[in-house]
């Protein structure tokens, strides 16, 4: 067999080169598109979308999704796949809560009896996320995780190394809560880790490793992240209003010094 593809492919017999040209005559075929004919048949395709991915997403996404919720508050939103979530924990989303593409959540009750995940209102979270919850992860109001963040409150195994070669869980000391704060925006791909607070209307850079807190209103990015901006100017120094007499006074000693070094010159 392979002897024969190999004489097609590259033999100077007659057959192999009208084999060879009967190939790239299929591969180069197209037909054209003529305008009234295929519209309606992209329109229609589009509609038959559509209205498939709505029922998946009314039908089956979002109830597969406030399943798992214990509380979940108005407008709560999915995208038309259903989210892999893993374990028995408590997830709390608030309204217009938006959940969108497939995103993947890790309840890890050996740490905790109930792990909880706490989403604020108004929040979107992006595409193929990750969230590992081993006691307590909280999101807060209006934030925006863009699509492969990645944020954890436990590693998954302990840092010392004998304890990892035993296959024990992490210490109870190095699973620590995250905690995101209002109105942050985490870029693509960034990681947050436990322990971690992303201050108030922060900016956390795609794919930045977050291994320290960040303050609010800062921009952060880098592998560890590091501040490189503020979205916060510091205030105007305050301004100092000068008694009346004071200001006469000054002028007054303004003065005598102009007539001694104009009767020094003369």
């Amino acid at each position: 067999m392979k002897n024969l593809v190999r004489f097609l492919a590259s033999s100077d017999h007659n057959v192999a080169r009208a084999v060879r040209r009967v190939r790239r005559q299929v591969l180069t075929f197209t037909l054209p598109a003529p305008r009234p004919l295929v519209v309606p048949m992209r329109m229609a395709f589009e509609a038959a979308r559509e209205v498939y991915y709505f029922g998946a997403r009314v039908l089956v996404c979002e109830p597969h999704l406030k399943s798992h919720c214990a509380r979940y508050g108005k407008g709560v939103r999915s995208g038309n796949f259903i989210h892999y979530i893993q374990g028995r924990g408590d997830m709390i989303l608030g309204d217009n809560v938006v959940l969108d593409g497939k995103i993947n959540i890790v309840f890890a009750a050996r740490f905790s009896d109930r792990p909880t995940l706490r989403i604020g209102d108004n929040t979107g979270i992006g595409h193929d996320c990750r969230i590992i919850v081993g006691k307590s992860v909280t999101i807060g109001n209006h934030c925006r995780i863009a699509g492969s963040v990645y944020i954890l409150d436990s590693s998954g195994h302990p840092s010392d190394p004998e304890d990892r070669k035993r296959g024990l869980p992490p210490a109870d000391s190095e699973v620590r809560p995250v905690v995101i704060e209002d109105n942050v925006w985490l870029g693509a791909r960034s990681m947050i880790f436990p322990g971690v607070t992303v201050g108030e209307g922060s900016v956390v850079s795609a794919g930045s490793i977050v291994m320290a807190d960040v303050p609010p209103y800062t921009v952060v990015a880098g592998n560890p992240a590091r501040r490189v901006a503020s979205l916060r100017t510091e205030p105007p120094p305050p301004l100092v209003v000068q008694p009346a007499a004071d200001r006469a006074d000054g002028r007054s000693n303004d003065a005598g010094a102009a007539r001694s070094l104009a009767g020094s010159a003369s």
